[in-house]
């Protein structure tokens, strides 16, 4: 595995400042029941990360403390953590946004049978990874038989209500590249996704563009083929800067398995800690009564991803 982060530390990319927490992202832990090749966070069955009940407790209560309306879980597959469930039930009790970032076989492994129902159940908005319409390409990023199973998934969750425009059931594909390329117009591969997945009987609400990140297996898939400076060369040239204006930092902030804080999900994985008191990383229990707001954002090359082109968030396109 080649490292990115020596490549990306020197960098000319714009100060940016934190605004208002809307969003508290939480990466359960790395364990997952796929090895994707653009997998940012390098997540795998073998993974054994996860984060303890007790940081759980501490994310549920600086929900509270601070007030923060979305939650937005993710991992590896998070909900093969097993207090994912006890997690959602308590943000929802709570009236919070909860989010699942999901990637859909896992609706279809042994054991997690009734999971589409509890999420419907608990309003879970769910944000799903289908890189891909056609079952060739995504099997080909993904693993074999990947597509059909993720088919039957959309169609469980469609008969539950999820994609149907439904007020609280959201049901939100994820497209990314195939390779060292931006992605293309989020709204115009929206429509092409609609046709397409209609033809297997499935419906969704929307569709989010994701720009592939130069870190971790990605970006060592890059080093390894000789192309990450042509690739990160893509991001520079492809700078829009009226896209700093909604990148995700600036609204969220990101929880690793340990309960470390980040700016954004991209510098968790490159270790890219928040500081607060001159520490070198800071726990989320040290955060309850603190006011992030207009705290300077760390930054490194690989945020010219997020703002390259259309833009790239985990909410989709900027622009």
């Amino acid at each position: 595995m080649h490292e990115t982060i020596h490549l990306l530390k020197k960098t000319d990319f714009p100060k940016i400042y934190r605004s208002k927490i809307e969003t508290l992202q939480v990466n359960l832990g790395y364990k997952c029941n796929q090895s994707c090749v653009h997998c940012h966070v390098n997540a795998g069955p073998n993974r054994t990360e996860m984060m303890s009940a007790e940081f759980i407790d501490t994310v549920t209560k600086y929900l509270q403390t601070q007030d923060i309306q979305n939650l937005d879980i993710t991992g590896g597959a998070p909900e093969l953590h097993p207090q994912f469930r006890s997690l959602v039930r308590e943000a929802h009790k709570q009236s919070r946004h909860v989010i699942d970032r999901c990637n859909l076989t896992i609706l279809e492994e042994p054991g997690h049978e009734d999971l589409a129902a509890f999420l419907a159940a608990h309003h879970v908005e769910i944000v799903a990874s289908l890189p891909c319409y056609l079952e060739e390409n995504v099997d080909k990023q993904r693993g074999k038989g990947v597509f059909k199973q993720s088919i039957s998934a959309l169609k469980k969750l469609n008969s539950l209500g999820y994609g149907k425009d439904h007020p609280y059931l959201k049901l939100t594909l994820v497209y990314n590249p195939q390779g060292a390329e931006l992605p293309p117009s989020q709204q115009s591969l929206e429509k092409d996704y609609h046709n397409k997945l209609a033809e297997h009987g499935v419906t969704f609400d929307h569709l989010f563009t994701i720009t592939n990140m130069p870190i971790k297996r990605f970006g060592s898939t890059l080093v390894s083929q000789g192309k990450f400076e042509e690739y990160m060369q893509l991001l520079r040239d492809s700078y829009i800067a009226k896209n700093l204006e909604s990148v995700m930092c600036r609204s969220l902030i990101s929880v690793d398995w340990q309960g470390y804080v980040y700016d954004c999900d991209f510098n968790q994985m490159l270790g890219l800690a928040v500081s607060h008191k001159d520490q070198i990383r800071t726990h989320l229990s040290e955060l309850m009564d603190v006011n992030l707001e207009k705290n300077e954002i760390i930054v490194a090359d690989h945020c010219y991803g997020c703002t390259a082109g259309q833009g790239s968030s985990c909410g989709g396109s900027l622009n």
